[in-house]
């Protein structure tokens, strides 16, 4: 047998242990959106800076750049790849891993040609003028310039409108950039 104390909204059964009624406390509506406000507006932020990861102007783990994958690769062979750091060179702050030497070659000549864009920090956040870590695998390449995203759906929204998305993200990355490099001065 369970009794039900309403004034609480709990019950015991008959061995005198607590239990919820299975009634769910009800959130208004304008409490829900403000706290989805809320996680949207703090994620992002926390997302840049989770584990060994660095908030420079490039984001690495550990100091690598894109968690060790050829950024020539995602060009040459039209897909992520890991590197190695037998073929390694240091760019913007970071070091980038390579499949080949001719691959650590063709970065040294043209790094802007072939480094993601927006430091390897997702492309959707920078258009949305925010910060959070590319993911490596989720990626595209537009008008000869590599992207990377945080997440699937991130990627889904950024490729919904390829040409304002960049333009916005292009517009607020010089901003970020400079938020970063302060963040990573200490300052």
């Amino acid at each position: 047998m369970n009794n039900v104390d309403p004034g609480n909204n709990r019950c015991w059964n008959d061995d005198g242990v607590w239990h919820g009624t299975g009634r769910t406390p009800q959130v208004s509506r304008a409490g829900r959106l403000v706290l989805l406000a809320t996680l949207l507006a703090i994620l992002p932020a926390t997302w840049a800076f989770a584990g060994g990861q660095h908030e420079g102007p490039v984001h690495t783990t550990d100091g690598i750049a894109i968690q060790g994958y050829d950024p020539v690769a995602y060009h040459t062979l039209g897909e992520p790849t890991e590197g190695s750091s037998r073929f390694s060179a240091d760019w913007d702050d970071a070091t980038w891993y390579f499949i080949s030497a001719e691959h650590r070659d063709l970065f040294a000549k043209d790094p802007e040609r072939y480094a993601p864009h927006y430091g390897g920090y997702c492309a959707q956040a920078a258009a949305q003028d925010q910060v959070a870590e590319g993911d490596p695998e989720i990626w595209t390449i537009e008008g000869g310039r590599l992207f990377l995203n945080y997440n699937n759906r991130y990627q889904r929204r950024f490729r919904s409108d390829l040409p304002g998305n960049i333009a916005s993200a292009d517009r607020n990355w010089p901003g970020l950039r400079a938020g970063l490099i302060e963040a990573a001065r200490g300052e």
